[in-house]
């Protein structure tokens, strides 16, 4: 299968995003895919492949000098949207995509067939002054990241999140994924939040993951994703 490798434009800033457009059943909901915070287009290709023929899109933007509060992440989902032509899709979304993804169901209700969540909590969160240096030295140079986010746009995070709660009702089918070992960002509380906001909600507890679901139980996480959405 070739993904198709795109360009989508928001306010000077380059969002790239892969599509598997060609080889799609349009007949099926489109799935658009919000990345955690350092994570590619590439690393999402195997889903891509996974849930062929239906089509989906995912992807991650530029470093611009400003701009990483939420209103422009959201600005740039809904930069992609435009591009792809897609009018209605289910939105798929891991650790700080999540809050992203649930301004832009918040925003654009009518567009979102079914929400994924995995792994964070209804919030965007503003980063400690500490947290870039702690980052940067502990995980992206550790783990050989930096190629996938220049330490300018994690000090942009932090410079510019403010924190707020993202709280509102929908009937909409939801799906939220936790790990239960350490690591996991939803607390057993924040679960409980979900509940109260989501009527129509499906929860997914993962034994053997912490965070990083698809370094512990890949195979697993997209076998209920596909379920999910089909």
């Amino acid at each position: 299968m070739k993904l198709i490798s795109q360009t989508s434009i928001n306010n000077g800033v380059s969002i790239h995003y892969l599509d598997s457009h060609p080889d799609s059943d349009f007949s099926l909901t489109p799935l658009l895919i919000c990345p955690g915070l350092s994570e590619t287009a590439e690393e999402y290709q195997d889903l891509l492949e996974y849930l062929i023929p239906r089509r989906c899109i995912g992807g991650q933007s530029g470093t611009p000098l400003t701009g990483y509060d939420l209103k422009d992440h959201v600005a740039d989902i809904e930069s992609v949207v435009k591009s792809t032509g897609i009018n209605h899709f289910h939105l798929y979304a891991f650790s700080r995509g999540v809050s992203y993804a649930l301004e832009y169901t918040r925003l654009h209700p009518d567009q979102i067939g079914k929400l994924i969540i995995l792994d964070y909590p209804s919030e965007h969160k503003a980063m400690p002054m500490d947290w870039p240096k702690a980052y940067i030295e502990n995980y992206l140079v550790p783990f050989n990241r930096l190629s996938h986010i220049r330490p300018e746009a994690v000090r942009g995070i932090q410079r510019e999140s403010v924190q707020r709660s993202i709280k509102f009702s929908s009937e909409k089918p939801i799906l939220v994924m936790r790990g239960l070992l350490e690591g996991s960002i939803i607390s057993s509380e924040e679960l409980e939040e979900y509940k109260e906001q989501f009527s129509n909600l499906q929860i997914a507890e993962l034994k053997n993951s912490g965070h990083d679901f698809r370094s512990t139980e890949r195979s697993k996480l997209y076998k209920i994703i596909k379920e999910f959405v089909e």
